[in-house]
């Protein structure tokens, strides 16, 4: 295959977007919710309008990114330190867009800035649908297998996770390869990741923003009318968002902050976790769930959203049907009493829920 030089709004040297930029005619939100409920259409083959935050809302991010950047930051610089022992010429990242895309480029930036030979790739990953398989295979023509690793921000019920552990199995058997499925993130609720830096439900500051924090690329697409064979999954490219994108902006402005946690007498490479914290997080997590299923009345479990980063998706472009919280007053949950507020979604108080925040999608036609 050709070299692909999409970078999105990101420098070529920071990530390369494997992903086949579209014109994508936008689904109204209602109508997107009730194809999906329906079965008509799978979410990956709708996109709905990003609208640009107001004044209110940045004004959220800008106090988020203050108040956590520099745990985000030491939590990233011991995946660097860790990802940085790794065998192998170099480390490739492949970054699950666009969640893991910001994640990716502050890892690869800081892989380099060790000495160590990185590259940094962002392809899709799609919830019943796979991993791009002609995206790994671009990159195996260019790199080892065994060299690779996923990135994404963080795990909520753990069904990336989960895809990406099938979907590499049989990429691996049908080209007799050897990747390694193992989810690295920062922040692993469901306790199914293959490396994180923490467990704790808190506010990653890019998971507030889309596309003008992740390189101005749309989530990912997978629909016949626009993928065919042999095609990247599809994206949109917003151009229009110049104006307002803050992905370089909020790359530069952690780096050096990330560099100086590397370079800290503190931080050391991760202990990998036991099977006894991951089964405790994953039980939580199934728990949790399940008993939010029944209090609910949902019958489909992707309907219920854990943790900040989940429940800020789906109050940015899904129909919740309420929002959960445990502290209303905690400066990590201030933008989704806020989406919640002004999108006239139904607030819940509940100080024994086991995440910060969690929101329930609301059942149509049923």
């Amino acid at each position: 295959m050709k070299d692909v030089h999409f970078s999105g709004s990101y420098l070529p040297s920071d990530c390369i977007f494997l992903l086949k930029p579209v014109e994508i005619a936008p689904t109204d939100v209602a109508a997107k919710e009730r194809a999906i409920q329906s079965g008509a259409k799978h979410y990956s083959e709708m996109l709905s309008v990003e609208k640009t935050p107001d004044k209110r809302y940045m004004d959220l991010f800008a106090r988020a990114l203050e108040q956590n950047k520099n745990r985000f930051s030491a939590h990233l610089a011991s995946l660097v330190r860790t990802l940085a022992l790794r065998p192998g010429r170099e480390v490739v990242l492949v970054s699950l867009a666009r969640a893991g895309t910001p994640v990716g480029v502050l890892l690869h930036r800081g892989l380099k800035s060790l000495g160590r030979a990185s590259a940094h790739y962002s392809i899709s990953i799609i919830r019943d649908r796979g991993v791009d398989a002609v995206a790994l295979d671009y990159i195996l023509e260019r790199h080892q297998d065994t060299d690779l690793v996923f990135i994404d921000g963080w795990t909520g019920k753990g069904a990336i996770s989960s895809e990406l552990k099938a979907t590499v199995a049989e990429y691996n058997e049908s080209r007799g390869t050897a990747i390694s499925s193992g989810l690295v993130v920062v922040s692993d609720l469901a306790g199914v990741a293959g490396m994180a830096a923490t467990a704790d439900d808190y506010l990653i500051p890019s998971a507030i923003l889309n596309a003008i924090v992740s390189g101005l690329v749309s989530r990912t697409v997978l629909n016949d009318d626009y993928v065919g064979p042999g095609d990247f999954h599809a994206c949109m490219f917003y151009e229009d968002k110049r104006g307002e994108d803050l992905s370089r902006y909020f790359v530069d402005l952690l780096s050096p902050i990330v560099e100086s946690f590397l370079y800290g007498k503190e931080c050391a490479p991760l202990c990998a976790w036991g099977d006894e914290q991951k089964v405790s997080l994953k039980l939580c997590s199934d728990a949790f769930i399940a008993e939010a299923m029944e209090r609910y009345d949902v019958s489909d479990r992707n309907r219920v959203k854990p943790g900040i980063g989940e429940s800020t998706r789906a109050l940015l472009r899904r129909m919740p049907d309420r929002l959960i919280v445990r502290e209303p007053g905690a400066i990590d949950v201030e933008h989704l009493i806020e989406l919640a507020t002004v999108g006239g979604v139904p607030i819940e108080i509940d100080p024994r829920l086991p995440y910060r925040a969690a929101v329930v999608i609301k059942t149509l036609g049923e």
